[in-house]
């Protein structure tokens, strides 16, 4: 069985492009020449040159002795915390934003929930001197001011989506809307492995440099290219699809996917899209999706503000579906414990989504000679206002 999406933009059952007629020319530009376009000398020189001079990749992966002593298993951290901007997001949008110039697009639009996304989108459209505009909740701009306040330094133009429950799924709905409207001189950096094809495939290609270097570096600390185990947050998933990326055809190589179940799967505030969802449609693409029996998208809901989407990307939900990778539902009170252990242990303050990931070494036992690597997909600035509340510092 094949974890990667085919040539109609399926992995398994889940993919594909589901979208109204005026977004045709548009999704049907990027399928045509995404590929030709990244796999160009041009492009991939530029792509890389900026991973390493910008961003600052490679990240390190690290030996968390702490945490590997109190868990009595081998742990290391990818720390994607140490790009540039403080999380993963940038890989992709440095990849999206020279994808968008060679298309002649002057106009970028994005949508953020944690606001990391709608951060490195900024900071590339700066980069580049491209106009801006994200979208973001009404609520996820009051818990997340901090990044607010980049974006709009970094000259982005932040709008507020003020429908359904005012998250990330309202910023998309209101980013697709926008791209519908302008569709010639636009493109839309979505920021996970959601949306129609190509952007999962898309997303997880820039992302996949995270599991290209974990590679690497396993070999030259562990003797051996790949770990035991690989651990990571999943909300929509771009994370979680770096990391996974080149072990998805490795069986040896067992993938753990991280999800929130808020304040308990059964208290109708979680975002467990792989315990509460069914097949549906949602941002244009076929995937499991919280939703109501007759199909109303169900509100999700996590403390964390990039995790709270009612789905998960094709990529993951095949996973899920296929049996390849182990799903595990933290809530928030377990994921918030994490991310002060690991701050206390590490020295690392991980965003709240990250900790999420962390949460499972309570609840999943590893052996002693194990090498366990997690995704550290960013770290907590942002998130200190929430942990200061919670824990009452």
């Amino acid at each position: 069985m094949s974890y990667n999406v085919n040539e109609k933009g399926y992995y398994g059952d889940f993919g594909g492009a589901y979208i109204p007629e005026m977004l045709y020319p548009n999704v049907e530009e990027l399928q045509k020449n995404y590929k030709s376009i990244t796999a160009s000398p041009d492009f991939k020189i530029e792509f890389d040159q900026l991973l390493k001079e910008y961003v600052g990749r490679p990240t390190p992966l690290y030996l968390a002795k702490r945490l590997s002593e109190k868990y009595n298993t081998k742990i290391y951290l990818k720390r994607e915390d140490l790009c540039h901007t403080g999380a993963h997001k940038v890989n992709n949008t440095i990849g999206q934003i020279l994808l968008a110039k060679r298309l002649g697009k002057n106009r970028i639009i994005a949508e953020t929930g944690a606001g990391q996304h709608g951060v490195a989108t900024a900071t590339v459209c700066a980069l580049m001197g491209i106009q801006c505009i994200v979208y973001m909740g009404a609520v996820d701009i009051k818990r997340q001011a901090p990044n607010v306040a980049r974006m709009k330094m970094l000259g982005a133009e932040v709008r507020p989506a003020q429908s359904g429950s005012k998250t990330l799924k309202d910023a998309t709905n209101e980013a697709i809307r926008d791209w519908i409207n302008n569709p010639v001189d636009t493109h839309y950096i979505i920021g996970s492995v959601v949306g129609p094809h190509p952007y999962p495939d898309m997303v997880a290609r820039f992302q996949s440099v995270i599991s290209e270097e974990i590679q690497t570096q396993l070999l030259e600390k562990e003797g051996r290219k790949h770990p035991d185990h690989i651990v990571a947050c999943v909300g929509g998933g771009s994370n979680a699809a770096g990391a996974y990326y080149h072990f998805l055809d490795q069986p040896n190589v067992n993938i753990i996917a991280v999800e929130a179940a808020g304040k308990g799967i059964d208290t109708g505030a979680s975002a467990a899209t792989s315990v509460l969802g069914r097949e549906g449609i949602i941002h244009g693409s076929k995937t499991l999706l919280m939703q109501t029996p007759d199909g109303q998208i169900t509100e999700p809901y996590s403390i964390s503000a990039g995790l709270d989407y009612p789905g998960v990307g094709p990529m993951h939900a095949h996973l899920f579906r296929s049996g390849r990778a182990e799903f595990i539902a933290v809530t928030d009170d377990e994921a918030m414990t994490a991310g002060l252990e690991v701050s206390q242990l590490e020295g690392i303050i991980p965003a709240i989504e990250t900790a999420h990931a962390f949460a499972i070494l309570e609840q999943r036992k590893f052996k002693p000679e194990e090498v366990v690597v997690i995704n550290l997909s960013g770290r907590g600035d942002k998130d200190l206002n929430t942990y200061i509340d919670y824990f009452k510092l």
